[in-house]
């Protein structure tokens, strides 16, 4: 429950002005703890409005459950409010944060707008240009994020600290292993049959920990991407960063084009992986193998969909939210037809095809 007194205390602190008729609506929340509120007030003849995010227990909002315990850099401070001004430093179109109340475990932010980018693809469809283009601005916007953000500037980043290693790999692939296979057949895999897909699964990880490594957003995808008038047209604004790592550059492209609440086709995706491989290579002025990186996206993308899907049903048994649900088998399709397309990966496909009843 939201103390206004102490938040029209804090807003006028804040903006310097007195709060009259201050409103307060909840909004649809994301599947972590915290609570969105969207707060205005009248000045004058004018409407402000901003959002306040209530983290909840703050102890919790330093770290992340999908780092497997490892974020104990503590001294960077909330990580949320440490990548916000890093990014914003790199000109990365993030929210501006107004204000941080840690006894209340308030961060008060820029109001965006209700209009996110998948929102805005799935108004339009019909028409697979301007999908397309849409498509590339995020694709630009990526571009922009693993060139600006991956360097480190003189004030660090949490982010530069995280790294998607071996490890944290092999941990989402078993968290699909325990939620998206065993609690969601309510039964547990055969000691041999598990050890196997671990095996293939510990192949996969070493090779994606090898790629080199860029600023990683870790869920780019079209419900974290906002959309805004501008006089240049609609501008995409990032959102939801705070488990931001470092990890292959194909990561964060793949939660894009492979995204669990959009289907694109083939030729789609196809389409934008040159043009990501051509913009690339124009802007970061480094050589990119077309075939190889077009292979590596397939191979990220099945561990993405597979960590997603897990994650969907982790989030319903584990948390009671099942909102997320519907989204478990289209993103279960995309992998089979992933896996599908590679002749030396049907050894794990026929493994995975046996407890996932999407895949056969």
């Amino acid at each position: 429950m939201i103390e206004r007194e102490r938040l029209i205390e804090k807003l006028q602190e804040t903006f310097k002005t007195p709060i009259i008729s201050l409103q307060l609506k909840a909004l649809t929340g994301d599947a972590s703890d915290r609570v969105y509120y969207r707060v205005s007030w009248k000045k004058d003849t004018e409407t402000h409005s901003h959002i306040l995010m209530e983290m909840g227990d703050t102890k919790n909002a330093v770290t992340s459950e999908e780092i497997t315990g490892k974020t104990t850099n503590t001294h960077f401070g909330l990580p949320f409010i440490n990548i916000q001004k890093y990014l914003s430093a790199c000109k990365i179109p993030v929210p501006e944060v107004f204000f941080y109340d840690k006894g209340q475990a308030w961060i008060l932010l820029e109001d965006l707008g209700d209009l996110s980018f998948a929102d805005e693809v799935n108004r339009v469809i019909q028409s697979p240009e301007k999908v397309c283009e849409y498509y590339k601005n995020a694709i630009d916007l990526l571009i922009s994020l693993q060139l600006q953000a991956t360097p480190i500037l003189a004030r660090q980043c949490v982010a530069h600290t995280r790294h998607y290693d071996q490890c944290l790999f092999e941990w989402e692939f078993d968290h699909f292993i325990e939620y998206g296979i065993e609690k969601r057949n309510k039964t547990p895999l055969a000691p041999e049959i598990k050890s196997s897909i671990r095996s293939h699964f510990s192949q996969l990880s070493a090779h994606f920990s090898a790629q080199p490594s860029y600023f990683t957003h870790r869920d780019y995808h079209s419900r974290n991407l906002m959309m805004q008038d501008s006089p240049e047209g609609l501008h995409l604004r990032l959102i939801d960063f705070q488990d931001a790592l470092m990890g292959p550059a194909e990561y964060d492209l793949a939660s894009l084009l492979r995204d669990s609440y959009i289907d694109l086709s083939h030729d789609m995706i196809e389409t934008l992986l040159d043009y990501y491989i051509q913009e690339w290579k124009k802007r970061a002025a480094l050589p990119i193998d077309s075939a190889l990186f077009k292979e590596s996206f397939d191979l990220i993308s099945i561990q993405r969909n597979l960590k997603a899907a897990g994650r969907f049903i982790y989030i319903d048994q584990v948390k009671g939210k099942d909102y997320l649900l519907p989204f478990v088998t289209p993103t279960l399709l995309k992998v089979k037809n992933t896996l599908q397309k590679y002749e030396r990966l049907k050894p794990l496909y026929d493994l995975l095809a046996e407890a996932v009843p999407e895949l056969q």
